[in-house]
């Protein structure tokens, strides 16, 4: 199995650009995953100690979600809750 591509899950010191919009992608690490969340890349449970990313616009902070690493890798080949 291949190692994932850093460049594929962002970098929390830089905002990504997706679409017209800045982004911020965080890496969440396991011992800091201490609150289940809802994935909406694939609408399932992203479980207290799963390493997982948060996605913040930096427009509207409150929008932030929390996506499995795989998901936010395949956003653009997927529809949201698929």
């Amino acid at each position: 199995m291949a190692a994932p591509d850093p460049d594929a899950f962002g970098d929390a010191s830089r905002g990504d650009r997706e679409s017209d919009e800045e982004i911020e992608v965080r890496r969440v690490q396991p011992y800091q995953a201490t609150k289940r969340y809802l994935c909406p890349g694939c609408n399932q449970d992203i479980q207290v100690g799963l390493g997982h990313l948060v996605v913040v616009p930096l427009r509207a902070v409150e929008d932030r979600r929390h996506w499995h690493h795989a998901c936010w890798a395949a956003r653009h080949r997927r529809r949201p809750g698929r």
